[in-house]
């Protein structure tokens, strides 16, 4: 069915009389989007972000806690245990993602927040408590749980609040909040290391970001497109005007307007289907499955590429170079990751996504050889521990640099910038597809969080550096070849790139209509009445 015959099945032939006579056309009823934005979005975006310090400091925070837990769990733990506590919390994750994308429409998005809140509180209490291995790996699941269930809605609930012009420094917030609670936890660990079961402090630290949420979230509104969804359209109303306040109260209506055209073409292609149907049009629909290669991809490439490894073991991985200090050196590592999630923040709307990527990746591979290389000089033992007498030198200093220059290229590309695809996905698979870009997220972190240090005594460190930096390199031509921009798009019209027969012709839309906004852009100037932007 054609926007306009759905128009006109679901507004009236009178409405649809209207906006012919006005020389109207769909995109015409979202020109709120080009009015000033006040700092509402900007609170709700700050707010819900606070979800993404829960998977930072859980990733922050293990790498101090492998290294000061010593016998307190009743033993020593072996490499192989120490991979189990870490991968358990990335394998419940993904589960978690699927319990949040199962049920994000049916329920809405602040429901699942709440619910990995109050998981992250119920696992943070049950490691700190622990004594034996195994309630310290169910503590490790249930904050998986907690984890996966809000890293999946926290983007796609931000994606649906945020005006189109400031998307991606929106989403860029919850990856900001990811850094930053991975820099607040290398902090922790720092301060807790000589302290008798400090580890335990570092831990249940970790309920204080989510408690924090749960109070603040009541505060926050229910995405337009979910109350619209639910048939709350004065809500939704409410909502967008305080989204956008210099819109005139007809730019409000027109943009409830294009809002429920597009839901209810995506509940008209839903209706009466099984969530396992709405799960099988990602593979079905082509333009959903171009939209799906890029978004899942994207996130593995990132994954894979080894930065998770070195932000979970990285203290691990200091002390194994001769760092006596290793907690605080991986501080070093965790303040650059969040300078650059900045970095991101401030260019990824300005510059573009694709860019972006391009300047980024093939420097995160040339560095990561340059480590492997230095790796080969540092006399390391099949276990991993240092030869005897060996001392910080050179190579060490390398691996550190090597490692900085890594992580700032990675915080400023592809690992913010990957998170930004769940806007690729249509409204009525946008929670299944960005179910699925979470659990390709955790499913690549399982992956390497569970064999990293296997990987670094059987192929030893370079060999471990060497294969990551292929991954990054080879995901730079992925990127020139199949990933479209789609900067200062509205979600809804993300839709006509990815209907192009092929990857490489989305890329070739995107820049088209990139042209076309650019053009248009050049040509208008801003109404101080309406505070729009108007052609001229």
């Amino acid at each position: 069915m054609g926007h306009s015959e759905f128009v006109d099945e679901k507004l009236g032939s009178n409405h649809v009389e209207h906006v012919a006579s006005e020389g109207q056309t769909l995109d015409s009823l979202d020109t709120i989007e080009q009015t000033e934005t006040g700092r509402y979005s900007w609170l709700v975006s700050i707010t819900a972000a606070i979800g993404g310090m829960l998977f930072g400091y859980d990733t922050g925070i293990i790498s101090a806690v492998l290294v000061y837990i010593g016998r307190d769990l009743g033993h020593t733990l072996s490499s192989n245990e120490k991979e189990l506590i870490t991968s358990v919390t990335s394998g419940a994750a993904f589960f978690g993602a699927i319990f949040a994308g199962a049920t994000a429409d049916r329920f809405g998005r602040k429901p699942a927040i709440y619910v990995g809140c109050v998981l992250f509180i119920l696992g943070a209490i049950l490691q700190a408590a622990s004594f034996g291995l195994a309630q310290m790996t169910v503590g490790r699941l249930v904050v998986g749980f907690g984890v996966g269930s809000a890293a999946m809605i926290v983007p796609m609930y931000i994606a649906e609040v945020s005006p189109a012009k400031y998307r991606g420094r929106m989403i860029g917030l919850d990856n900001m909040s990811i850094t930053g609670g991975q820099l607040v936890s290398y902090g922790i660990g720092a301060g807790f290391a000589k302290v008798v079961g400090g580890w335990r402090y570092m831990v249940g630290g970790g309920a204080i970001p989510a408690i924090i949420l749960c109070c603040l979230l009541p505060f926050c509104p229910e995405s337009p497109r979910q109350l619209i969804y639910h048939g709350k359209a004065d809500q939704a109303r409410v909502v967008i005007r305080a989204i956008y306040p210099h819109a005139t109260d007809l730019q409000v209506d027109q943009k409830v307007q294009h809002i429920t055209i597009h839901v209810q073409e995506s509940k008209d292609l839903t209706a009466g289907k099984s969530q396992w149907w709405v799960l099988k049009q990602l593979y079905v629909i082509p333009g959903n499955f171009r939209a799906l290669v890029c978004a899942c991809g994207l996130m593995a490439i990132s994954q894979l590429g080894g930065f998770n490894s070195l932000m979970y073991y990285s203290s691990t991985l200091f002390a194994l170079v001769g760092f006596s200090n290793p907690v605080a050196v991986g501080t070093i590592i965790a303040g650059t990751n969040f300078f650059f999630t900045w970095v991101n923040l401030m260019l990824v709307d300005r510059i573009g996504r694709r860019r972006i990527l391009l300047c980024t990746m093939q420097f995160m591979g040339f560095f990561l050889v340059v480590a492997a290389v230095a790796f080969h000089w540092i006399p390391v033992n099949h276990d991993l521990s240092l030869k005897a007498g060996t001392k910080v030198g050179a190579p060490a200093i390398i691996v550190l640099v090597s490692m900085v220059c890594y992580v700032g290229f990675y915080s400023s590309g592809m690992g913010n910038t990957a998170w930004l695809s769940s806007e690729f996905f249509p409204m009525e698979v946008r929670a299944m597809g960005t179910m699925m870009l979470t659990m390709t997220c955790w499913g690549s972190n399982v992956i390497v969080a569970s064999t990293f240090l296997s990987q670094m005594e059987n192929t030893t460190p370079s060999g471990a550096f060497g294969f990551y930096a292929a991954i990054c390199i080879l995901g730079w031509v992925a990127v020139w070849w199949c990933y479209p921009e789609v900067k200062g798009m509205t979600l809804e019209d993300i839709r006509e790139v990815f209907a192009q027969p092929s990857l490489r012709a989305c890329v070739r839309k995107a820049r088209e209509i990139q042209k076309e906004v650019k053009s248009q852009g050049m040509h208008s100037h801003v109404d101080p009445d309406t505070k729009m932007a108007v052609n001229v």
